[in-house]
């Protein structure tokens, strides 16, 4: 459950894709600098994390709760798959409902034998333009879990490619999607694009802020402005998506805070009302997570 203020719904305190990735800058395990910036944030208004770190990320629960201890701010831990590159081997050798119960043992049980119990199922991701037959073996897998547990779902879009694939496959297995958030949707450039899944009732993630190499913050303002217009804020997050040393402030990068400091005063710029800013860092998040699980 989210405590009052205010939420980034799609981080990582500490990841390791630096086998994959080839570079061990996408080794994130530096507390000290983690907790600095953690303590900016709490200083900042933030209350709640959702860190969504699951296997074959490099999780590391005893770190995420020193850091969660040691800042003040609740961090909410995630269970799943990411995609086919980062697998597990158990990913390719197990059912469906084997993966299911893996997911459902850490939601209900607690992770990798501590005490600590996931509170959402991802990011659970399909590739760039692809989506792999091992990647839906894992979305069925995440369906009968959420349909066991009740816990809301998050995705992993590619530079934003498949979602409407992905809105269009929990459609069809009758998820609710009033508890499915998209990821990386800023990554598309096109609010329309963004506006059509909304109009179906997920939720969608603005959730790489401040990585202009990828796309520029002023893009993603203009298509916040659209949506706020046509009215769907209100199913709206707001991340960052840290994942490398070279993202903290000590190593040049933007930082945690980068959000809250310097994309929050451009949504101004661009006709984003505060209220709008409200919603989608406090109440959106608060509106999300805490939810029931039951249809109303």
């Amino acid at each position: 459950m989210l405590v009052s203020g205010i939420t980034y719904m799609h981080e990582h305190t500490t990841i390791d894709l630096s086998d994959v990735k080839n570079t061990e800058d996408c080794h994130l395990d530096v507390f000290n600098e983690t907790l600095k910036e953690y303590r900016k944030l709490y200083k900042n208004g933030v209350r709640n994390i959702v860190d969504v770190t699951v296997y074959g990320m490099g999780r590391n629960i005893p770190f995420v709760q020193k850091i969660a201890e040691q800042s003040g701010i609740n961090i909410i831990c995630s269970t799943g798959f990411y995609q086919e590159e980062f697998y597990p081997v158990q990913v390719f050798r197990e059912t469906r409902e084997q993966l299911a119960e893996r997911m459902i043992r850490e939601i209900t049980e607690g992770i990798k034998g501590t005490s600590v119990n996931a509170e959402i199922i991802g990011e659970i991701g399909t590739s760039y333009n692809k989506w792999t037959e091992t990647e839906k073996k894992v979305f069925e897998a995440v369906v009968i879990a959420h349909n066991e547990t009740k816990k809301p779902i998050t995705t992993h879009t590619s530079i934003g490619t498949l979602g409407h694939e992905q809105v269009d496959f929990f459609k069809k297995h009758q998820v609710d999607l009033n508890r499915v958030v998209i990821g990386h949707v800023d990554l598309t450039g096109d609010a329309d694009y963004i506006l059509k899944m909304l109009k179906e009732g997920v939720y969608v993630e603005f959730d790489t802020i401040g990585k202009e190499s990828y796309m520029p913050d002023r893009t993603r303002a203009e298509m916040l402005k659209k949506i706020q217009d046509a009215g769907y804020i209100d199913h709206v997050f707001l991340s960052m998506d840290i994942t490398r040393k070279s993202h903290l402030e000590y190593k040049g990068g933007p930082g945690y805070n980068f959000l809250l400091e310097s994309f929050v005063p451009l949504l101004g710029e661009y006709g984003i009302t505060d209220e709008s800013i409200e919603k989608m860092l406090i109440s959106n998040p608060q509106e999300f997570m805490n939810q029931s699980g039951e249809k109303k």
